[in-house]
């Protein structure tokens, strides 16, 4: 009788006295108009609710916010996206648990949303599946693939006097031809990828691309499942097991994944209890191959990834690698969910004997520099940049490495350091597209190196390193780097050094004084500390 009025609320929503007897299902939806990612989600939405339904729950949607980092890239508004993922994940907690609701379908897709909900699901573990909004289709101009990395990169040749502002502008015409994630190997569609490898969603979500009927299909029998999942109490936390982690380590080094990974894969574990070190990506990279050559450092799109078979064919091939024992939210272990699988095309998904790497995607680094660590995507770094030795030039914000850009002050052999633009320096520690794409568009991702302890867009390639650690509003030694200074990079051996003694280092530590905070109020105030901290 005590929850007589708690029902007479939700009775208001039009249910019956029938639908208390079954569960219900959080739909946690981060549909909005202005992301190209998430455009479509409300169908998506429609189509998981029609599967809760049919297998006998009662859906109740909700949304979270979505940043689109491509939009977000190169202003201020990039230092909300990292930061965002958090709000995420809150905004779900607190949904859930103020409803009580029994089970929960995740409903995402650009590079924060997803991570952030399934640090939710870690988090709250009650029942939960996830159904990722699948990749956009590749972009023609003329018979060449293009999506959004070519228009980033494409800028860089206008500044450099190699393209028209008019042919800049034909290519941001036909770049991205509709819905769904950018339509590479990026940070968006590398999360889909793991959590697929996770076994968070159901085989063959990750590629499917969004404007698919194989990407509807996913959608009803993920509402389906997740009312069995409810009834079997099958939690997150007897699917997110290290052996779990470990699997999705595997799979993102063998597709040369996003560095982003390695943010967003330790923060899930955390909220699931888990331990994954850093240096496990490294111990796995080193010993896993790199499998699939997918844009923005291959010429594969998503769409060829699915055609050839997708996640389940990329993880039969790496069945040795794999703790295939790990349950799923089919209910079956990998083992079961990959028994008759086979990859349909071994030009997009390589063999192990035929691998594009001998080693995987992630690379972490030490040294003096980074005596915590810093992230590299090894795969997308060409041959002639893996060693580098070169002077510093030292930028203080990503807008000023840019303006030297522009002005054509980086030349070949430079290191650009660009530093203040950590979690807590920049605040939020944003993405840096658009100085890399630079680079690259001006022709000179073969010959210039940058380190900066931001971090990269997943559509980033060259020799960029970045979550360089302690970062420099810490007083890294990042932070006490000068122009000429002599910087060492050597991938292959793990190595990001400067040629400095250690008493030099500890000295323009010693006289080193932190910078005020770049943001005072608001919520990206709560990532820098005031003066008095």
């Amino acid at each position: 009788m005590e929850r007589a009025a708690h029902r007479a609320l939700l009775a208001a929503l039009g249910l019956t006295r029938e639908d208390f007897k079954k569960p219900f299902i959080g739909v946690a939806n981060s549909y909005t108009s202005v992301v190209p990612g998430h455009i479509h989600l409300q169908k998506i939405g429609q189509t998981v609710k029609e599967g809760i339904i049919a297998a006998g729950g009662v859906p109740f949607e909700f949304n979270t916010i979505a940043v689109c980092d491509g939009i977000a890239m190169g202003h201020e508004g990039m230092r909300y996206s990292l930061p965002s993922r958090e709000l995420i994940a809150d905004s779900v907690e607190v949904m859930m648990q103020a409803h009580r609701l029994d089970g929960m379908v995740m409903i995402s897709n650009c590079d924060k949303v997803t991570p952030g909900m399934l640090m939710a699901a870690g988090r709250l573990d009650v029942p939960a599946i996830a159904v990722t909004g699948g990749a956009m289709k590749s972009g023609k101009l003329g018979e060449k693939k293009v999506g959004v990395d070519t228009v980033f990169e494409a800028t860089g040749q206008a500044f450099a006097g190699k393209i028209s502002e008019k042919e800049l502008a034909e290519l941001e015409q036909v770049a991205c031809p509709g819905c769904g994630s950018c339509n590479g190997m990026f940070t968006a569609n590398t999360m889909a990828c793991m959590t697929e490898a996770l076994g968070m969603s159901l085989p063959g979500c990750a590629t499917a691309l969004a404007v698919s009927e194989e990407k509807m299909r996913i959608a009803k029998a993920t509402g389906e499942k997740i009312v069995a999942l409810v009834k079997n109490q099958v939690k997150p936390s007897i699917i997110l097991t290290k052996e779990a982690f470990e699997n999705a380590v595997v799979v993102d080094t063998a597709l040369g994944g996003s560095s982003n990974t390695v943010l967003h894969l330790s923060a899930i574990a955390k909220e699931a209890g888990v331990s994954l070190p850093i240096m496990k990506f490294d111990d796995i990279s080193r010993k896993v191959p790199h499998l699939a050559s997918m844009v923005p450092s291959g010429p594969h799109d998503m769409e060829e990834l699915d055609n050839a078979g997708g996640i389940p064919a990329i993880m039969a091939e790496l069945r040795q690698f794999l703790h295939t024992e790990a349950l799923t939210v089919t209910e079956k272990t990998v083992a079961e969910n990959i028994k008759n699988v086979r990859v349909t095309d071994s030009e997009i998904i390589r063999p192990l004997c035929n691998p594009v790497h001998k080693e995987g995607g992630i690379a972490i680094l030490r040294g003096n520099v980074a005596p915590k660590g810093a992230v590299v995507k090894a795969v997308a770094v060409s041959p002639k940049m893996l060693r580098h030795i070169g002077p510093a030039k030292v930028y203080e914000s990503e807008t000023e490495a840019i303006a030297a850009m522009k002005r054509k002050e980086i030349k070949a052999g430079d290191v650009v350091v660009i530093r203040y633009e950590g979690p807590k320096g920049g605040p939020g520690m944003p993405e840096m597209l658009l100085p890399t794409a630079t680079i690259s568009g001006m022709g000179l991702s073969e010959s210039v190196a940058l380190i900066t302890d931001g971090r990269f867009s997943g559509a980033t390639r060259g020799g960029c390193i970045g979550h360089v650690a302690p970062e420099a509003a810490e007083g890294g030694p990042i932070a006490v780097l000068k122009n000429g200074d002599v910087i060492t990079i050597d991938i292959p051996n793990r190595i990001l050094s400067v040629d400095l003694s250690d008493g030099e280092i500890r000295k323009r530590q010693a006289a080193w004084k932190p910078k005020p905070p770049k943001i005072t109020k608001g919520y990206l105030a709560r990532y820098q500390p005031t003066p008095t901290e």
